[in-house]
């Protein structure tokens, strides 16, 4: 198969939610339909609890919640399919808002009951920031929850998106019999329960008017179903997909992921219209996936993926060109050439070497901390993608060093943990303690279980007075040594050894821009 057919083959995309829409479930669901795994980890029987296949983190199988990105691909109808499954806690919407760099499209995943949440709203902002096409599944369709056109004035409200409903419930919760799906005019019955692993019953019905829709679904649903769809089709404009592409309108559909109802007529439409690799911006200029070159960025550095094995794995995009193993590339930030004899694919903790990726494609690249998020890989050109930064922290706690036996293992995994994007540490200029700052409370918790897990080592944290972290920088030396001069109780430096000022409440942040016009402070660390 030529470059181009396997170009036009991938489809990369995110699946975003607020926690518990049921984003992992539909992740495991997608999985199933690929053959990619034989048995769902949502399943759980009473003498084995298995855990969802995308959530391979000890602390994540605890608490039944995604707090790193998983990674999985899978083939399905000829196409090759690559799926990142994002945390949906705010504690960790950094590590999303990253990994939506790395994707093309996006699922959003929307609670029937709850309706548009938070967190949902704060991901779909970063999509439509970035134009990526959306398709919404409104899920827990087997539950009661808000009306079909409720929700979908609410999605174009809250959401800032304009609907296309391609398949429409008849009922929810108890009165759930299935879907119409409008996209190929046909009608799939839902089973309860007991029966969810037997293929869908699917029957073609061209026309609504047909009497035989009466016999499936009884006179009461048959009479509402035609009369919402014939409000659907006055209503919502027909899909472009042009206009999907472009992000101006997202295709809905409805079912129920734990039911693996309502998820292949997505799946099979999101193959048809979801966009193949597309170009990327950097610094320098714009990548087309079809250049020859390979190009790629880190977007997420996970350590300690296997326990077994000390592992750190930088996750890779590739952008354009044909990755190949063993083969010298170029480490811009280091300037150096490094080559990669086990590049590896995904299915969630399960890894496979590959021999070459194409763009779209995301593999993991064993690393013994050559590598920080955001770097870019080349065939020789000096590039820069743009749009990875770290954030402004919300949280801070002193970090202190619980056990001094362990202070080797310490440093080692808290540099490690930073690296990862986890969360972030600043040291203070003046004494030289160490303050880590997260978006999220939950995220210290975290911090403290992989380093006793993972490391050996324990810490301790003290409270610290913090409103925000920014980063600073100035043209004018003179104004920039008076600045470090008075404010050096204030000062600390970023992994990266860049300068930061930490602002102990939001009128100090405000008299030190006053008092120093020409330092500019910074929000994000890319400036």
């Amino acid at each position: 198969m030529g470059f181009i057919e396997e170009l036009e083959k991938r489809r990369t995309f995110g699946i975003v939610s607020h926690p518990d829409a049921g984003k992992t479930t539909l992740t495991e669901k997608l999985l199933l339909f690929g053959g990619a795994i034989q048995v769902a980890g949502a399943v759980k029987s009473n003498k084995i609890k298995k855990h969802a296949t995308s959530d391979f983190m000890e602390i994540e199988k605890q608490r039944g919640i995604s707090v790193a990105t998983s990674v999985m691909a899978f083939e399905y109808k000829g196409r090759q399919i690559n799926i990142l499954d994002t945390p949906g806690h705010k504690d960790f919407a950094e590590d999303t808002f990253r990994t939506l760099t790395a994707v093309d499209s996006a699922i959003v995943v929307i609670d029937v009951a709850k309706g548009v949440e938070m967190q949902t709203e704060a991901l779909v902002k970063v999509c439509k920031m970035r134009e990526t096409p959306m398709i919404v599944f409104i899920n827990k369709m087997d539950r009661e929850g808000k009306d079909g056109f409720d929700l979908l004035d609410e999605v174009e409200a809250k959401l800032d998106m304009k609907v296309v409903p391609l398949s429409w419930p008849i009922g929810m919760g108890q009165r759930f019999q299935g879907v119409y799906n409008l996209y190929k005019k046909e009608l799939i019955l839902f089973r309860p329960h007991s029966k969810q692993d037997l293929q869908e019953e699917i029957i073609v019905i061209q026309d609504l008017a047909d009497e035989s829709l009466e016999s499936h679904v009884g006179e009461a649903a048959a009479k509402e179903l035609r009369e919402e769809v014939e409000m659907i089709e006055e209503v919502y404009p027909e899909l472009n997909v042009e206009d999907y592409l472009a992000g101006k309108i997202s295709p809905v559909f409805f079912g129920s992921a734990i039911n693996n109802f309502g998820v292949k007529e997505m799946l099979d439409c999101f193959v048809e219209i979801a966009p193949h690799p597309l170009p990327r911006d950097t610094e320098e200029r714009r990548i087309e996936p079809t250049e020859n070159k390979f190009t790629g960025f880190i977007f997420k550095i996970h350590a300690n993926m296997d326990p077994k094995h000390r592992d750190r794995i930088a996750f890779l995009r590739i952008c354009s060109g044909v990755f190949e193993r063993n083969t010298n590339y170029l480490h811009v930030r280091q300037n150096k050439k490094i080559k990669f004899s086990n590049p590896t694919a995904f299915m969630a903790s399960k890894k496979s070497v590959v021999d070459e990726a194409y763009p779209g494609d995301i593999i993991g690249l064993y690393d013994s901390g050559n590598f920080k998020i955001g770097d870019t890989l080349t065939e020789g050109e000096v590039l820069h993608f743009k749009g990875i930064p770290s954030f402004s922290p919300e949280q801070f706690r002193y970090v202190d060093n619980a056990d001094p036996l362990k202070s080797k293992q310490l440093a080692k995994g808290l540099s490690q943990l930073m690296e990862e994007g986890v969360a972030q540490m600043f040291v203070k200029k003046n004494n030289g303690r160490k303050i880590i700052g997260t978006v999220g409370a939950l995220q210290f918790e975290v911090i403290q279980y992989r380093l006793k897990n993972e490391y050996g080592a324990s810490c301790s944290y003290e409270p610290v007075n913090l409103h925000k972290a920014c980063w600073v920088s100035c043209e004018s030396p003179e104004a920039m040594k008076d600045f470090m001069a008075k404010r050096k109780r204030d000062l600390a430096e970023d992994i990266d050894g860049k300068l930061v000022f930490l602002a102990e409440s939001a009128w100090g942040l405000k008299m030190a821009e006053e008092n120093h016009p020409d330092v500019s402070f910074h929000f994000t660390s890319e400036f």
